[in-house]
């Protein structure tokens, strides 16, 4: 299939562009702003120029601030929150008008849908929760809308904390728990929906050849953990003690909102679209998904 890919330089977009291409796929890459660069797109004046690349089969829309950069003032929010409605509401408007449709649109989203839940099993029925991140990825999906109305396929997969060693959230970790400097956030009660990298590639290559699926989908692993229960495997994994903690006050005194929305918030997602359509977990465990990233 010929796949276009937004988003396509992030860490998950260079895992996807690998992954289908070694299953014989053709990845193109939607560049920003640059005209000597086909296809590419400008949101601000909302262009998409494919040039001669006009059939595409698969488009993967992944574009966004990055939401742990920085600090999260009135402006960084604003950048958050724009960059994935303006940028998803002009792909799904020009391939819904297009005449070659793709097949199938994969819309990013998040498990921050269901903001701070406790211990109460989500799956892709469970309603939205509240917050500012509930609010951006409600919106963030609501703006594939018109490519649903074009009957082209949407699938709006709500990501839960993706593990990589080379970048995001587990290896800005690694450095300090190396160091014996890791702990437990706030009173680690709060659960964590995570997976790893490579069963992303997968799955997103299963939702392309799995015609059935389609709406919103939970990529997170069969097994969700507590703050706890991460921070003691991590520490095993990388035979290190794990007795600094950082106490939730302290927390938002350091990261302010995010930290209330990212580093506290518990969400306790299950993939019950994902296991119902036959896919197999690669790394269906922490202990396995940590051994494998950080040991082999």
């Amino acid at each position: 299939m010929k796949i276009l890919i937004s988003g396509a330089s992030g860490l998950i977009g260079q895992e996807l562009a690998t992954s289908l291409s070694s299953k014989g796929h053709q990845v193109l890459s939607l560049h920003r702003n640059s005209t000597e660069e086909v296809p590419f797109w400008n949101i601000e004046k909302k262009i998409i120029e494919l040039g001669t690349e006009n059939k595409i089969d698969a488009v993967i829309n992944l574009a966004g601030e990055n939401i742990a950069a920085a600090r999260w003032t009135a402006e960084k929010k604003d950048k958050i929150l724009n960059s994935r409605i303006d940028g998803t509401r002009l792909i799904a408007d020009y391939f819904s008008k297009a005449k070659h449709k793709p097949k199938i649109i994969i819309s990013g989203s998040a498990v921050g849908y269901y903001g701070d839940r406790g211990t109460e099993e989500l799956d892709e029925s469970s309603p939205k929760g509240t917050g500012f991140l509930s609010e951006v990825c409600g919106e963030w999906e609501a703006a594939t809308e018109t490519a649903t109305q074009a009957n082209i396929r949407v699938v709006n997969i709500r990501l839960g904390m993706v593990l990589s060693s080379k970048g995001g959230a587990l290896a800005k970790m690694v450095l300090p728990f190396r160091a014996g400097m890791g702990g437990m956030i706030g009173d680690g009660k709060q659960y964590i929906s995570w997976i790893t990298i490579s069963d992303v590639g997968e799955i997103i290559n299963h939702i392309i050849k799995t015609e059935t699926i389609h709406g919103p989908i939970n990529l997170v692993s069969p097994e969700a953990v507590t703050n706890y229960q991460f921070t003691k495997t991590l520490g095993r994994v990388l035979h290190r003690p794990t007795i600094l903690p950082l106490p939730a006050f302290l927390a938002k005194i350091i990261f302010g909102e995010m930290a209330e929305e990212l580093l506290l918030t518990s969400t306790k997602v299950k993939p019950d679209k994902l296991l119902q359509s036959g896919y197999s977990f690669k790394h269906p465990t922490l202990d396995i998904a940590l051994k494998t990233l950080l040991t082999t």
